[in-house]
């Protein structure tokens, strides 16, 4: 007991004198928090654009729809050349009872977006100009709560992400430096096992998860962002855990075969940025190809990720914990006995 706690609280101060470790920890992440937290948190910055001259019931459809940022011009010519220049996807001229609209071909999912929603609109202003009530009516609305902003889903995986960059990094230079420093040989010729050794570098990065976690959900909470937790969001604590193991075994992999540091920083950054955008981190995977969504349910981050929106977003029960926690304590196994394969205790 007393190597292992010397052995922890050694680790946890290399760590946080480690400018590298605390920034891919803490500061990184944050980073792209803000920054996609700013971009996406204003909620006419998810709306398609679109220019228009004149004035009239369709024009104030368009502006109510919520899907369109309608930006005035004094003439129709001012807005096509916006278009013509990319500034804008689509120009729309109102005159009487006829209707101009222009768009860019370049930005395909843009114009459709455009055609639609005014298509809609002008649909809907002919039938009421009819007199007649609609033969089918169509009852929408977002199965979500409508509180809900853009930060609730970006929080989650770039959580997981930090959390993963953090373990995988901090393992596996760890070990490496410790090798090439000989101390895991004086380890070794001293009275202390190798699961003294592993298991108080996974108490650092557990630890070190929790504080992430911590730091993270607080930035998010605040009045700049808005993050609201789910009803059981306690239930993302035993995933942080898994998900901790999970990306510390690949650590341990890692930093087993790894000569230097600079080779172990390469290896992971290969590993985990393929694994960010392969897991839905930055952006969904619902339209990715069906083999590249198959590769993706191989990895530890994708159901880490999955579960966390789960629980923190969807208020989900601990029925949503099951495949996620099977697929982490499985891939933990796995990688984990094939770091027990090649662990070495000093250079060969």
């Amino acid at each position: 007991m007393t190597a292992f706690r010397s052995l922890s609280t050694a680790m946890f101060k290399g760590f946080f004198r480690e400018r590298t470790a605390l920034f891919f920890a803490f500061l990184m992440p944050l980073m792209f928090l803000v920054i996609f937290g700013l971009i996406f948190g204003n909620s006419s910055g998810n709306k398609t654009k679109i220019g228009v001259v004149g004035d009239g019931p369709v024009v104030t459809a368009l502006s109510q729809s919520g899907a369109l940022d309608v930006q005035r011009y004094d003439s129709f010519d001012a807005a096509l050349q916006k278009v013509r220049g990319g500034d804008l996807p689509a120009a729309l001229a109102v005159r009487g009872n006829e209707i101009e609209l222009r768009y860019a071909a370049s930005d395909t999912v843009a114009a459709g977006t455009v055609q639609g929603v005014v298509g809609a609109v002008v649909d809907k202003a002919n039938l009421a100009a009819t007199g007649r009530p609609p033969l089918i009516r169509l009852d929408s609305g977002q199965v979500e709560d409508s509180s809900l902003s853009a930060i609730q889903y970006l929080t989650p995986g770039i959580l997981s992400w930090g959390l993963a960059t953090s373990a995988i990094f901090g393992a596996a230079l760890t070990l490496v430096n410790w090798r090439k420093k000989q101390v895991l040989r004086r380890i070794r010729l001293a009275p202390v096992g190798t699961g003294t050794v592993i298991s108080s570098r996974l108490l650092v990065t557990v630890g070190v998860s929790v504080l992430q976690a911590v730091l993270f959900v607080a930035v998010a909470m605040t009045p700049v962002f808005g993050l609201k937790l789910a009803g059981q969001w306690w239930l993302a604590l035993p995933l942080l855990v898994l998900g901790s193991l999970s990306f510390f075994s690949i650590g341990v992999l890692v930093g087993s075969f790894a000569k230097t540091e600079e080779a172990a920083t390469g290896i992971t950054n290969v590993i985990v940025l393929p694994m960010a955008f392969l897991s839905g981190t930055f952006f969904p995977l619902q339209n990715a190809p069906g083999w590249l969504q198959a590769v993706s349910q191989a990895l530890p981050l994708r159901h880490l990720n999955d579960g966390m929106v789960d629980v923190l977003v969807r208020g989900k029960g601990i029925e949503a914990l099951a495949l996620p926690s099977a697929v982490l304590i499985g891939f933990t196994l796995v990688v984990g006995f094939a770091a027990s394969r090649v662990f070495s205790w000093e250079d060969s």
